[in-house]
């Protein structure tokens, strides 16, 4: 995107050019210990299953731990996926100048204004932010805003994050995703059976919390959760 502060700091990934929302996961590391995994162990897995974009969300876990977790979830998977840190832009710019390959940043619409984000993660870092009415999708479309895409939620009934908005219900999201000049991504209690339903409304991708963090299988769950969202069966899936 043209106008946009120029930052020599950035590190270029090469994602922002081109990603996948499709199969994008989103931490939740209580979860993850509730169901026995390693919250990096789980996120390799998942990469591994078909996972297209990881999230790392750790609302309540201080600056360090919550930058540890970005380091070694980098490692694991930097290379191979987008790694995107939740609304913390000072734990994204730490663990850059740290040497992580770190893909960029997902803010809210309570978090640093996007256009400011911008100008301080740099032009090669992804920039998602968080909406759910009409006025926000159409800010968010702004050119000068800087925004790659929009994460549209929340879906269904969610415990996952305490200041989610109300249940959309999927007409609704589909009226949204219709709304959006960028690329979506719905979020907020999916499961497997709304998958399909998202494609088919045109979204372009499904964001999952428990659907990953709290299965047995994290690999299978997002191999399913991918297969679903190719339109084949799991064990159809190469």
């Amino acid at each position: 995107m043209s106008g946009v502060q120029e930052n020599t700091g950035a590190a270029k990934t090469g994602f922002r050019e081109s990603f996948d929302l499709s199969t994008y996961l989103v931490t939740d590391s209580a979860q993850a210990r509730a169901a026995g995994h390693d919250l990096v162990d789980l996120v390799y897995e998942a990469v591994a299953g078909g996972v297209t974009v990881v999230q790392i969300r750790e609302k309540d876990t201080p600056a360090h731990e919550f930058l540890d977790i970005v380091l070694r979830v980098s490692t694991a998977v930097a290379r191979k996926v987008p790694v995107l840190v939740n609304d913390r832009v000072d734990v994204y710019l730490a663990a850059r100048e740290m040497g992580a390959k770190v893909a960029g940043v997902h803010v809210g619409q309570n978090d640093l204004p996007v256009a400011s984000v911008r100008a301080l993660v740099g032009p090669d870092a992804i920039v998602g932010l968080s909406a759910s009415t009409e006025d926000q999708l159409f800010a968010a479309g702004v050119r000068s805003a800087g925004v790659d895409y929009v994460g549209i939620g929340a879906l269904n009934p969610t415990t996952t994050k305490k200041d989610a908005p109300g249940a959309l219900g999927h007409a609704r999201m589909a009226e949204l995703v219709a709304v959006s000049k960028l690329p979506t991504v719905a979020i907020g209690g999916i499961g497997l059976e709304d998958v399909p339903l998202l494609r088919a409304a045109g979204a372009d991708g499904a964001a999952v919390v428990s659907a990953i963090c709290g299965a047995v299988d994290p690999r299978e769950a997002a191999r399913a959760l991918a297969a679903a969202w190719a339109g084949v069966r799991a064990g159809e899936m190469a």
